[in-house]
């Protein structure tokens, strides 16, 4: 008896087409690429989660330079005060608190350095 693995096979190459829609070209409607493009993309989806972290502790960093300039230390001498104080904020709130309440960073500078 002939077996057409329709089911089974179908299902599983819809869930990938269904994956690859909106990619360019036969991308997206040739089962063969799109497995392709699939498992590329859930690779660099994977190492972009790592790099999205690192890209902001960046950002968070060059604001909060940018905010201690603005107040005559640097970056890396208020961090270094920060550290030495038994103070547990990180860059995160820190940044957050240079952009949104630049008088109280203003009064952390000088509390610290």
């Amino acid at each position: 008896m002939r077996v057409k693995r329709g089911f089974k096979a179908r299902r599983r190459r819809n869930k990938v087409l269904d994956r690859a829609s909106g990619y360019r070209g036969s991308n997206s409607r040739c089962y063969i690429t799109a497995v392709e493009k699939n498992d590329r993309a859930l690779v660099f989806a994977y190492r972009d989660r790592k790099v999205k972290k690192r890209e902001f502790r960046k950002l968070w960093t060059q604001r909060i330079n940018a905010a201690a300039r603005m107040n005559g230390t640097t970056y890396s001498k208020l961090m270094g005060a920060l550290n030495k104080s038994d103070l547990e904020l990180d860059r995160k709130v820190i940044s957050d608190m240079a952009i949104h309440d630049p008088e109280g960073f203003a009064s952390l500078v000088k509390q610290l350095v």
